[in-house]
């Protein structure tokens, strides 16, 4: 008989697979009786106070500071102090609080690591620690479920941070907890320190890595192949997942069929834009076999977007070679092409034309006329971009230009959200990689889409957790930008918006789960067969119950308290 699944779940994850206590013990919602229980009692002020309290006093605090940067230093040490309490106001306030822990302020902060650092949060392995790679992840005090790894190689579009990078991983795991309700003990915030070619930070005192070069590519694979086992072996289940690489595909195709790994950079900003793209050429209501697709930038990002969404035309009825015809890729040089004289990178060679009749077109301008885009992508970290002239002329090409400047942080934006509008005449389907505000034209109140990979990537992670998934699959990335386009309500698709609305973050975040576990059962990658009894709704609710919910946790713990003390 198969398996069945258990759905309910009530056991508080802050009191799963404990072996140290938590900033979450000394939360002020905790009753008397649940201190005492925790040995917490008379550590924390008397009073037990309800969230509407903490959460003005935090707010007041918060607003009170007068940076960014100011507040990304309160809400780490917010973090670092009270987890739930952090968590829960952040769950209140997910539109106001994500900017300021994650894009664009973890930019600065990241730049700036060196000189803000106050708290330990994640692990820290060195090239010199090669060889002992295992012991030291002995040392991490909890059960980890999911792991962010940089080497702060290419952080957001600042260049080689070296260790400063930590911020990437802390900041993303906020959101894979805040999102998805992946618990905050069951997360390792993973830096490697394998040098930094800047030059400034290395002479830099207050820098704390490594003052060494960058270790060559060789020597990087040889510490992963030491880190990746030793990750797998000390936790069997762990999901891993790769940030802000500078060449990270080596490591995807190393490691993508062998470990439960996958690359945001890569496919889960691949996944989250076509989520937003499949929705946009909906609305065009151009054929996908007319779509003409011109990205400016061709780095690894750009290319995993590109790829991704080929997929999806080949869904849509065209042959992969039809498909890949409809791109066409831009980097510094102008349009790639197989006679162009240089020497591509290996990535670039897919996109690469053939049909240009020996012509080579070199700017962005020019290829704007030579292709006439129904949709123009930005991937290339240079602000503005796609200047005034470009958006008029994709206004003249096109009844509702789609225009996705994604690259971060917003000072980078290919071109901002007003400009877009007013150059387009307010016709524009729009997303971005930054946050821009909404804004009134002809009086018509106009939203900006977000293609934030926070929309994507959570609900990859805790599917791959829930599934167990032995590996994460490209067919597994495709459906969580299936299932995000499926997530918008009639509301927003009447207002023509291209993503949800990020209040909606927890709930978008069980539709692509469900969607991922389903991708994963097909592609027989699963290890919880109970799962596959579950019929959507029932799954749906599983994922419900075994999402970390801070503003239930405080009342699961209280529960579960008051039945020990009667065993």
């Amino acid at each position: 008989m198969a398996a069945q699944a258990t759905i309910k779940s009530t056991l508080p994850h802050s009191l799963q697979n404990r072996n140290t206590p938590t900033s979450g013990d000394y939360d002020t919602a905790l009753s008397s009786s649940a201190r005492q229980h925790l040995k917490t009692y008379g550590l924390t002020p008397p009073s037990v106070q309800d969230f509407a309290t903490q959460s003005k006093r935090c707010l007041d605090i918060l607003h009170a500071k007068p940076t960014a940067i100011d507040k990304f230093m309160y809400l780490t040490y917010l973090r670092a102090s009270n987890v739930h309490l952090f968590y829960r106001l952040l769950a209140e306030n997910i539109k106001e609080l994500t900017p300021l822990i994650y894009t664009p302020t973890v930019g600065e902060a990241c730049l700036r690591w060196h000189e803000i650092y106050t708290v330990p949060e994640g692990m820290y392995l060195s090239y010199s620690d090669k060889g002992n790679l295992r012991q030291i992840i002995e040392n991490w005090p909890h059960e980890v479920e999911i792991t962010v790894l940089t080497d702060g190689s290419r952080i957001l579009g600042l260049g080689d941070l070296g260790i400063n990078g930590m911020g990437i991983p802390v900041g993303k795991l906020a959101l894979y907890v805040s999102c998805a309700g992946i618990s905050p003990e069951g997360t390792l915030p993973l830096t490697v320190d394998l040098g930094t070619s800047n030059k400034a930070l290395r002479e830099d005192p207050l820098y704390m890595g490594s003052r060494r070069d960058k270790v060559t590519a060789e020597e990087e694979k040889e510490f992963l192949d030491e880190l990746m086992a030793a990750l797998k072996e000390k936790w069997p289940a762990i999901v891993i997942q790769f940030e802000d690489w500078k060449n990270p595909f080596p490591a995807l195709e190393r490691y993508q069929n062998v470990y439960t790994c996958f690359n945001d950079d890569i496919q889960g900003t691949g996944a989250v834009i076509l989520g937003g793209f499949i929705n946009a050429v909906k609305m065009t209501g151009i054929a996908p076999k007319d779509q003409r697709a011109v990205f400016f930038g061709a780095g690894s990002a750009g290319v995993g977007v590109a790829k991704q969404m080929v997929q999806f035309f080949m869904a849509e009825g065209l042959s992969e070679d039809e498909a890949r015809k409809r791109f066409w890729l831009v980097d510094s040089k102008g349009l790639i092409t197989n006679d162009r004289g240089d020497k591509l990178a290996s990535h670039k060679t897919y996109f690469s034309r053939d049909d240009n009749n020996g012509e080579q077109v070199r700017s962005l301008h020019d290829v704007i006329e030579y292709v006439k885009p129904t949709i123009l992508m930005g991937l290339s970290t240079i602000g503005g971009a796609f200047d005034k002239k470009i958006l008029k002329r994709m206004a003249e090409l096109n009844d509702k230009p789609v225009i996705f400047p994604l690259s971060n942080p917003s000072s980078q934006s290919e071109c901002n959200f007003e400009d877009a509008v007013k150059h387009t005449d307010g016709r524009v389907l729009f997303a971005s990689g930054s946050p821009f505000n909404p804004l009134t034209y002809k009086n018509k109140t106009l939203t900006p889409g977000q293609g934030n990979n926070m929309y994507v990537f959570p609900g990859i992670g805790l599917a791959a957790i829930l599934s167990k998934a032995i590996s994460i699959t490209q067919s597994m990335i495709y459906a969580s930008a299936e299932s995000l386009a499926a997530s918008i309500n009639e509301t927003e698709r009447s207002n023509d918006w291209l993503y949800p609305d990020i209040t909606r973050i927890r709930e978008v975040s069980v539709t692509v789960t469900r969607g991922v576990i389903r991708a994963a059962q097909k592609a027989g990658v699963d290890r919880a067969p109970e799962l596959r009894n579950l019929n959507d709704e029932e799954l749906d609710e599983y994922i419900r119950q075994r999402m970390y919910d801070p503003r239930r946790e405080i009342t699961l713990m209280e529960e579960h308290i008051k039945k020990m003390s009667k065993q």
